[in-house]
């Protein structure tokens, strides 16, 4: 009886022992976040959504579209594909190459290069519905010239044009007043920060892009993906620090061309990171005090606000959008 009295006793010891370990341990977790990791998703998807509107803008402008045009602007039709060159020579299979040689432009140095390979040409078109582009991300980074910053992609994901047309459709002849297209996960990206560390990231979204006025337009991005049993993913992967996590959108993600894709207007996230006990519930368009703001035409919001609770504690940060 004395020898199962003290095995019963060992036992309590090592229970209390381990869930006050693991109670700190979850308490150091909240005391110490700082948002990186929704930081880190917010600049990939901003550089994602910049590099798609450069790669539309490009393939309305190649004779991928199948029009007829045999030209290979590296500006695209917008003219506003900036610090680029295109590297047309396999156009034949095709493919074409974005080249970018370190010009600064809207606080961003580019360097390395995307592939474009669309599939099942010359049989499928770009402008037709259903048409798909592989993307490959080569040794791509994205430098910010006000604190030098950045972020380098390598991998693929795929491009799908659900609605068909190009943007010299919705920009110039307004011939559809919408386009919608799918960015899905080919093998994941790897991502590379100033701080040697790594992120690995599995996008999938559906984006809207509709036409306002001119060469302004409207984007809607929302999470088409799933992991873990989680829908409306965004996004899902590995942090920098080597930790899984999903990116949930709650509410769709809009930019527009007054305030740029670095700049959304409205949309909500809920990022998970495992091993945390708490979700990091992303509000983007607020003020510099973190209130939601609506955005009136020809205004920008000041920034985006990240919040996490644990028990009856409340933090977040406020980012300004850079």
């Amino acid at each position: 009886m004395k020898t199962k009295s003290i095995f019963y006793s060992l036992s309590a010891l090592l229970l209390v022992g381990t869930l006050s370990f693991t109670s700190c341990k979850k308490k150091k977790a909240f005391k110490n976040e700082d948002g990186q990791s929704s930081e880190d998703n917010r600049t990939m998807q901003t550089e994602n959504d910049a590099a798609l509107s450069d790669i539309n803008d490009v393939m309305a402008s190649s004779s991928l579209k199948g029009k007829g045009a045999n030209s290979y602007d590296a500006k695209g039709v917008t003219g506003n594909v900036c610090g680029a060159s295109l590297d047309s020579a396999n156009v034949g299979n095709g493919v074409i190459q974005i080249n970018f040689n370190g010009t600064t432009c809207n606080n961003r140095t580019r360097t390395g290069s995307v592939r474009l390979t669309l599939l099942g040409w010359p049989s499928v078109k770009w402008k037709d519905a259903g048409a798909v582009t592989r993307i490959e991300f080569l040794n791509y980074k994205v430098t910010r010239a006000s604190d030098g910053k950045f972020i380098e992609l390598n991998g693929a994901q795929k491009y799908k044009n659900v609605s068909g047309t190009t943007w010299w459709d919705l920009l110039f002849t307004q011939a559809h007043s919408s386009i919608v297209s799918e960015v899905v996960e080919d093998g994941g990206i790897t991502a590379s920060f100033d701080d040697g560390k790594t992120a690995t990231y599995y996008i999938n979204r559906r984006i809207t892009y509709s036409w306002l006025s001119g060469l302004r337009f409207q984007c809607v991005a929302e999470g088409i993906g799933s992991s873990d049993g989680i829908s409306s993913l965004e996004n899902y992967g590995k942090t920098r620090e080597g930790d899984s996590f999903t990116s949930q959108v709650t509410t769709p993600i809009t930019w527009n061309t007054d305030c740029g894709w670095w700049a959304p207007v409205a949309g909500a996230v809920t990022i998970k990171v495992a091993e945390k006990e708490f979700e990091l519930k992303c509000t983007f368009a607020v003020d510099q005090s973190g209130n939601p703001v609506e955005v009136a035409p020809n205004t920008c919001a000041y920034g985006w606000k990240v919040e996490w609770k644990h028990k009856k504690k409340t933090k977040n940060k406020i980012f300004g959008y850079k």
